[in-house]
């Protein structure tokens, strides 16, 4: 935003569809696989490799430690007992949220939905908060993005279903490399807006 590359709804609207289609997808798919019942740490380490910067890394995981919190606090389970013992320092949020989806009973499609609406409300409600957009602008943003929403879901789920016979291969690996870029410049800044 500080760069004008997000200056209205339509601005915004090309911003949320491409990460959407990209760290979205990605989120999604780590989501849904950890519903699935994939192993976590796997999964993580799959995390990691899709993400190549640090500050995303960092964010990924602190985010993913204060959700396990919170799940392990409402959805007790087992499965993410040893992943917060196996990751102390905070597992990715997809990972974790995937796994709180499961401990909760709720199925892969919900958890990739989940991961991928995330990816585009932050920007949205971070356009009204830092440009004063209109909400119902931000709104109706997000509901046109409700079609393509459905099919990155439908699209992480089959990737997650692959993962017994091909491997984390069979996860996609998306990437936005001005997403990449800017991450680790806001993370310099001496005042960060957001974490993620």
């Amino acid at each position: 935003m500080k760069a004008g590359r997000i200056r209205d709804a339509a601005s915004l609207e090309a911003f949320c569809r491409g990460r959407l289609h990209t760290a979205g997808l990605v989120a999604a798919a780590l989501a849904a696989a950890a519903a699935a019942g994939c192993d976590p740490l796997v999964l993580d380490e799959a995390a990691d490799a899709r993400t190549p910067v640090p500050a995303l890394r960092l964010t990924a995981r602190r985010l993913g430690r204060q959700m396990m919190r919170a799940a392990r606090a409402t959805w007790p389970s087992a499965g993410l007992d040893a992943l917060a013992a196996a990751r102390p320092r905070g597992a990715h949020q997809p990972v974790v949220l995937g796994l709180a989806a499961r401990s909760a009973g709720l199925e892969p499609l919900d958890a990739a939905y989940a991961a991928g609406y995330e990816n585009v409300s932050g920007p949205a409600t971070a356009a009204v908060r830092l440009l004063s957009l209109d909400p119902f602008d931000a709104s109706a943003v997000l509901a046109r993005l409700a079609g393509p929403l459905d099919r990155v879901a439908a699209r992480a789920v089959e990737a997650a279903r692959r993962i017994p016979l091909e491997g984390v291969s069979a996860l996609p690996a998306a990437s936005a490399p001005l997403l990449d870029i800017t991450a680790e410049q806001h993370a310099a800044w001496p005042v960060r807006l957001f974490a993620s």
